[in-house]
């Protein structure tokens, strides 16, 4: 897929846990980890907001796009 989470990295430069994020945004750890393992195949705004407003952070901060060999330009013509 080509959009990476990169939970990890912001929890390790804010020192914070796993476990302690997840009570403080309100989700479970098991959650979490599908999401911080790059397995979740969507995430709520709502999440996401929490995330980035207990993490002090942009949603840019945790999420990447890195296109593929299968990700081909969008050609307006197609669509």
């Amino acid at each position: 897929m080509p959009i990476r989470v990169s939970l990890d990295r912001v929890l390790l430069e804010r020192r914070m846990s796993l476990t302690e994020l997840a009570d403080r945004v309100g989700v479970t750890i098991a959650n979490l980890s599908i999401l911080k393992t790059g397995k979740a195949r969507a995430v709520r705004f709502s999440t996401l907001s929490a995330l980035c407003r207990e993490l002090d952070c942009q949603p840019g901060d945790l999420l990447v796009y890195e296109p593929g060999p299968d990700d081909a330009p969008f050609d307006d013509e197609d669509g």
